[in-house]
């Protein structure tokens, strides 16, 4: 660990790192608020949930999937279960276990959402990025994501 300053190639990599994921997170977030009234995370906490086996996951499974800290998932499936989307289950073997399962309503919008999801992903990302550059970025972001 060092603690010099980050010279002009360093810094350049980190503003590039922190805006391009600023744009691509803002755009993304809203075509589906306009296209579907979801936020990104909202989206990403149904997918997430839609690819689950049994499409359910216990809470503390799906706050690591999605990048949320643990209260911030609460708020986030309160909301989603107040529209129906998302409904919390309690384990039978662990009274301490809660699971937040997908609904239909809940399947039914992720499947109407996704192709709008999948289209801004191509279109701000991925069809931005030549084969060599998207397979660097993939290596890139696994190692950083490494302990």
């Amino acid at each position: 660990m060092s603690n010099r300053p980050l010279d002009e190639r360093e810094m350049a990599a980190w503003h590039g790192f922190i805006r391009a994921h600023a744009v691509v997170v803002r755009r993304l977030s809203a075509e589906l608020e306009a296209e579907h009234g979801l936020s990104l995370p909202s989206y990403e906490v149904l997918a997430h949930l839609s690819d689950a086996p049994g499409r359910r996951l216990r809470m503390s499974e799906l706050a690591a999937h999605a990048t949320l800290s643990p209260s911030g998932l609460t708020r986030l499936v309160d909301r989603l279960e107040r529209e129906g989307l998302v409904r919390r289950e309690k384990c039978e073997t662990d009274a301490r276990v809660v699971y937040a399962a997908l609904t239909a309503a809940g399947q039914t919008r992720i499947e109407t959402a996704w192709p709008t999801h999948l289209r801004g992903v191509r279109e701000h990302m991925v069809d931005r990025l030549s084969p060599s550059e998207q397979a660097t970025l993939g290596r890139t972001m696994t190692r950083l994501q490494e302990s």
